[in-house]
């Protein structure tokens, strides 16, 4: 088999060139290239997927940001933060009877004369972030931390392009697409070029100054931002919050950016024609070649082979509901509801209702308990969920923290709250330390969004002269003494421990089968056989008349439950067996119920 005639991993750009040349050589206009790709995307998607090379490219994280070389090809997986709007660039100029592109550059490769013959284009600008919430255990990927450019460099050449953003010329990317040539004046060239290519620009956005765009970590977020920049994709495929992995070209140039960051008198005379500011030297750029939304399935390690409705499976259930009845002081009752919870998502919404949501509030919790019970059902939460969180809650906080995102029309940027979370996301909330206490209007509207996502899994985004309501596909935990009366939770179960007994540890394979296990059985489809329909309904018509103060609510969660409690089994229809189980288990949580009052 022949290889590609490319370096597509550490001289992306020389593809990107090559394919560009060898388009137009072909008679095609460079005009008709915005918005669309003229085979450079198919190169790297052969190459990434058909041909094995997305193992090769390094992730950008913290850790490889280090070594990672300017105008390689890296990969990023986060969550699209803020949408930025749209940048205009020289797309494609004239170098005397040549034509050159600009695409997926932040500054010419070639010197770009003021009477070039140019072609304005435009691109998307999203502002991602790590996932929030992500556990340390989905950085599985040796990748991850593995440098794919050691062996294949020599020393001097990588000092070389290290101190360089090299130029290419045709001769050498046609000879070697892997051997880069360094102008002595590279530097210099690249800075006079960004300027005329800004002064080019009616409309662009560039660096921002804002201090949440800090790459220094934040201690709670862990935030490692990047600016990702998209290319011929409609604005429907990419939405606020959704998870992404990016693979494309990594521009990062500390060198460059050092000398303006400190004073940029272009960005100050262009004032309000400029987007706010976002250095380089603080925010990576990653200009996307291919892109994939990622589920929680691509954030686990091993995917085992169990056909459905097998034994297997239903061992792994098992095996988790012991480890969740451990973990819970060997209440088996609050292990199968939680059981339940982990596998509940919004699958479908009719009108305001989120229809498969089962946020769920186990009471009888003090700090005593909590710090025993709360802190293991915590641990084991994560070990099992690739994104969590955990939020305690005091007046002070409620009266103090953002929970929703706030609009800041002074940076045009959208300033994260708390709940701006990805889909799947769990989230607990700790109400054992809030006393009582006034809140202030913070505090309450704070109240009043908890409420909203606990009810229509929706967010309210602050944008100052509008609000706007995100849906959300939120898992949603409350631990209290009593009821609570700020988050009404879809089920009510007073804890019930009987032992204090710490639970046996589990090996890493467990943990793997198990976090396969909630991932593969979560999106299962359902249904309901007529005849089961009609087992259904004479229960739940039965039930109304024996407790009148049974309302739509109630019977929509019922039959929620056995939706879960049949996909637990990795069952797709509802069984008499599996409905059966349903009505104990709510018959033993209003015993409870009523026990307490």
């Amino acid at each position: 088999m022949v290889g590609l005639p490319y370096d597509c991993l550490s001289n992306p750009l020389g593809a990107v060139r090559l394919t560009f040349e060898k388009a137009v050589a072909s008679g095609s206009d460079p005009a008709s290239f915005d918005g669309k790709d003229w085979g450079a995307s198919d190169l790297f998607h052969d190459f990434l997927f058909d041909n094995g090379g997305l193992s090769q490219v390094p992730m950008l994280n913290p850790s490889t940001l280090k070594w990672v070389q300017p105008n390689t090809l890296v990969r990023f997986r986060g969550m699209i933060q803020d949408m930025l709007g749209n940048e205009f660039y020289v797309g494609a100029h004239k170098d005397g009877d040549t034509w050159r592109t600009n695409k997926f550059t932040d500054t010419a490769q070639f010197p770009m004369a003021p009477s070039s013959d140019m072609r304005i284009w435009e691109r998307r600008l999203l502002y991602c972030v790590p996932v929030p919430g992500q556990n340390s255990w989905t950085d599985f990927s040796p990748e991850a931390v593995k440098n794919p450019y050691t062996n294949s460099l020599s020393p001097q050449r990588e000092k070389r392009q290290r101190e360089d953003d090299a130029t290419i010329t045709d001769v050498d990317m046609q000879d070697s697409c892997h051997e880069l040539q360094a102008s002595p004046s590279a530097k210099k060239m690249r800075e006079d070029e960004m300027e005329f290519q800004l002064l080019n620009s009616q409309k662009t956005a560039t660096e921002e100054t804002s201090s949440n765009a800090s790459l220094v970590l934040d201690a709670e977020r862990k935030s490692f931002p990047c600016l990702v920049k998209i290319y011929d994709t409609p604005e429907t495929d990419l939405k606020l919050n959704d998870v992404f992995e990016f693979v494309g070209i990594f521009t990062f140039d500390p060198d460059l950016t050092a000398e303006k960051d400190d004073s940029d008198e272009l960005a100050h005379e262009f004032g309000e024609d400029v987007l706010v500011h976002m250095p380089p030297s603080k925010v990576p750029r990653l200009h996307c070649l291919v892109h994939r939304k990622l589920a929680i399935n691509d954030f686990l390690s091993v995917c085992p082979t169990f056909e459905l409705k097998s034994n297997a499976v239903k061992e792994l259930r098992e095996a988790l509901l012991g480890h969740l009845t451990a973990v819970l002081g060997n209440d088996r009752v609050a292990a199968q509801y939680m059981l339940l919870h982990l596998l509940s998502r919004v699958h479908a919404r009719v009108d305001t209702i989120a229809v498969g949501k089962l946020s769920l509030n186990l009471t009888c919790f003090n700090k005593e308990s909590t710090s025993v019970f709360g802190n293991r059902l915590k641990l084991a939460i994560e070990d099992l969920l690739p994104f969590t969180h955990y939020l305690p809650l005091t007046i002070e906080r409620l009266n103090t923290v953002s929970l929703s995102p706030k609009k800041d029309y002074n940076t045009n940027r959208l300033v994260s709250g708390v709940l701006q979370l990805a889909e799947g996301s769990h989230l607990t909330m700790d109400e054992t330390e809030l006393q009582a206490g006034t809140l202030n209007s913070i505090g309450v509207e704070n109240a009043r969004v908890l409420k909203s996502l606990m009810e229509s899994q929706k967010v309210e985004y602050d944008f100052k002269y509008y609000k706007m309501e995100m849906a959300a596909d939120v898992q949603l935990l409350i631990l209290s003494d009593g009821k609570s009366n700020l988050l009404p939770a879809d089920l009510v179960l007073p804890f019930r421990p009987s032992s204090v007994d710490s639970p046996s540890a589990v090996d890493a394979d467990t943990l793997k089968t198990w976090r396969w296990y909630l991932a593969t059985m979560q999106p299962l489809p359902h249904s309901i056989e007529p005849d089961m329909q009609k087992v259904v309904e004479d229960d739940l018509v039965a039930a109304r008349q024996a407790d009148r103060s049974l309302g739509s609510q109630d019977l929509s969660r019922w039959l929620t439950m056995g939706r879960l409690l049949s996909t637990s089994f990795g069952e797709t229809s509802l069984t008499m067996e599996h409905w059966q189980m349903v009505k104990e288990l709510e018959r033993l949580r209003r015993e409870r119920l009523q026990g307490s009052m």
